[in-house]
């Protein structure tokens, strides 16, 4: 049974965990890039990723014999390297012609949208929510998430070149402290 003030809590959990207005510089990054972000692939694999983690995510961790943990410290790598290439300006993840997609699951989709604090997330909010209610939060994220990817060309526009480079500076220090803060409550 659906309710709304679970639907409302899940929601605001989980945005601030995905934290999508705060990778937006990442993603006008990757823009740079590869030329284009294709907002749909990229919401559908990570509404994929969440909605199967929902319901399955610990039992495939369990299977390949991993733990909750160290996929955290997997995904806070992948956070500290998108970090590196942003503070450094140089490119650690090869920028190739993008003709599958991949390059709007990895690492739009997984780790920055669907990552290891999601995934983790997810889990917690199933011993404290019902399962639907989850799902509807999530669905309202993957919402807000198309939003801000389909329009980071035209924020990227309002804040301009400068505006751009500081904010890719310093949400590349926050991912690296992200990252840090991942590695180590999870090492």
């Amino acid at each position: 049974m659906l309710n709304f003030k679970e639907i409302i809590s899940v929601t605001l959990i989980l945005f601030s965990v995905i934290d999508v207005i705060g990778s937006l510089p990442i993603i006008i990054d990757l823009r740079r890039k590869v030329g284009k972000i294709e907002s749909e692939k990229a919401t559908l694999a990570s509404a994929l990723l969440m909605i199967l983690f929902l319901y399955v995510g610990e039992s495939i961790l369990k299977l390949f014999g991993v733990d909750v943990s160290s996929f955290a410290v997997a995904g806070a790598l992948i956070i500290f390297l998108l970090g590196l290439e942003m503070i450094l300006g140089r490119n650690i993840f090869k920028s190739e012609e993008h003709s599958t997609g991949a390059a709007h699951i990895v690492p739009i989709a997984f780790p920055l949208i669907a990552g290891a604090g999601t995934m983790t997330t997810i889990l917690s909010l199933k011993a404290e929510y019902a399962t639907a209610n989850i799902l509807v939060g999530i669905l309202i994220n993957l919402v807000l998430i198309y939003i801000v990817l389909k329009s980071s060309e035209w924020i990227e526009h309002r804040i301009g070149p400068g505006g751009t480079d500081i904010l890719r500076k310093v949400f590349g220090i926050i991912l690296l402290a992200i990252a840090i803060k991942l590695f180590k409550n999870n090492f």
